[in-house]
């Protein structure tokens, strides 16, 4: 077979070759970036499936408008405004299946071989290969424990021009890290100087055990005048209501929005009209405050003792800052004691002791961190985070 050139920039996901791991039972999984599909609102999305059937089954069992289904426009816009971006209508934003589209479609609409972006490091995974696909040069800036440095990043923009910077404030994936207000405002007067377009990944901002985080980049557009023509908003219903549904949305600029909803057009022509159908009605009927309620004291607790246990059982060979929201832990092995500090040559031995998670250094477009590790809390009940927890610690030791 003769491939297109531009596979020979990306490889299969990291995370995916583990999967064939994770179907031992007797494997306890950290691995996962997903969500806990128990913790869905099954009765209040089969009472939504039935009111969209009842209601409309003509729109909802047929095709429909690539820039998507009106009702579930209206209810994204008006969730967006609940949570401070009032200035969001419906024709500003674009349905997607899942997030992963828009991030796509940001690739096939603004990037050709040679061109420049900027992401964070790490990173979501997906991102860095999504962008390679079409040719793009990946930049890393690097992060702390508040996120982006945006010292580092305006540096980085001015040398580079890129034709966009990615970044995911709020808890990312995979660093859990949360942009405090006072970088948020830098990035947005960085995008207005320089003249370049911010991408705000937000799949994880609602996933928040204590306080609610600062308001999202584009909430906070409305103070930074002029920031909001350079800025793109995705979003997704994957990690607060269904995976399965497939659901998200793209907010961006009305010229960038068309290019986008036309190259979806040969992708898919619409996302599906039944999943956008059930997701309006489970809008509409109110049922989300106390489904984010439920998750986010879910996710706090296990969070909370995953922390606690990998603290107990790994001691000083382990590093991490406790996460406020997501779903992950991101942590390093310090080799204290002369104990493991490559991540990959950990992962092995934690296999060995029943359990999986994932090595850091994938994460990364350039100069990775082999000590680094990601850990994903949200699927695993607490004993079996006490019990991996136990594992880690026993494969660590050697």
């Amino acid at each position: 077979m003769r491939f297109a050139d531009r596979l020979n920039h990306v490889e299969t996901s990291a995370i995916r070759k583990l999967f064939a791991l994770l179907k031992d039972p007797n494997i306890i999984s950290f691995a996962g970036g997903f969500p806990d599909a128990t913790m869905c609102d099954a009765e209040g999305i089969r009472a939504a499936v039935n009111t969209a059937l009842d209601e409309e089954p003509g729109p909802a069992l047929s095709y429909g408008a690539t820039e998507g289904y009106q009702p579930l426009r209206e209810q994204l816009a008006a969730f967006m405004a609940s949570k401070g971006a009032q200035a969001v209508a419906p024709t500003d934003l674009l349905v997607t299946t899942g997030s992963q589209q828009a991030l796509d479609l940001l690739g096939k609409t603004l990037l050709g071989p040679g061109d420049k972006v900027i992401v964070e490091g790490p990173t979501f995974l997906a991102t860095i290969q999504c962008f390679r696909l079409y040719g793009a040069e990946v930049i890393t800036v690097p992060v702390d424990g508040q996120g982006t440095r945006t010292d580092e990043l305006e540096r980085l923009i001015a040398e580079h021009r890129p034709k966009f910077v990615y970044l995911i404030p709020t808890f990312g994936n995979p660093s859990g890290a949360l942009m405090p207000l006072e970088r948020r405002r830098a990035v947005l007067e960085l995008a207005v100087r320089h003249n370049t377009l911010i991408v705000e990944d937000d799949p994880y901002g609602d996933l928040y055990f204590g306080e609610a985080p600062p308001p999202s980049l584009l909430a906070l557009s409305a103070q930074v005048p002029g920031s909001r023509e350079r800025l793109v908003h995705c979003g997704s219903l994957s990690k607060v209501l269904s995976a399965g549904l497939r659901l998200g949305w793209m907010i961006a600029p009305a010229e960038l929005l068309a290019k986008a909803a036309m190259c979806k057009q040969f992708s898919d022509a619409n996302s599906s009209t039944f999943a956008q159908a059930t997701a309006a009605q489970y809008l509409k009927a109110g049922r989300m405050p106390a489904t984010l309620a439920k998750v986010r004291q879910v996710y706090g607790e296990r969070a909370r003792v995953m922390g606690d246990a990998l603290r107990r059982e790994m001691g000083d060979a382990i590093e991490f800052v406790q996460p406020q929201g997501g779903l992950f832990i991101w942590a390093r092995l310090t080799g204290a004691g002369g104990r493991e500090k490559d991540a990959n040559v950990f992962a092995e031995r934690a296999i060995a002791q029943g359990v999986a998670f994932v090595p850091g250094a994938p994460f990364y477009a350039s100069q990775p961190d082999v000590s680094t590790l990601r850990l994903s809390f949200a699927t695993a009940p607490l004993d079996k985070i006490e019990e991996g927890a136990r594992r880690l610690g026993k494969a660590i030791k050697g």
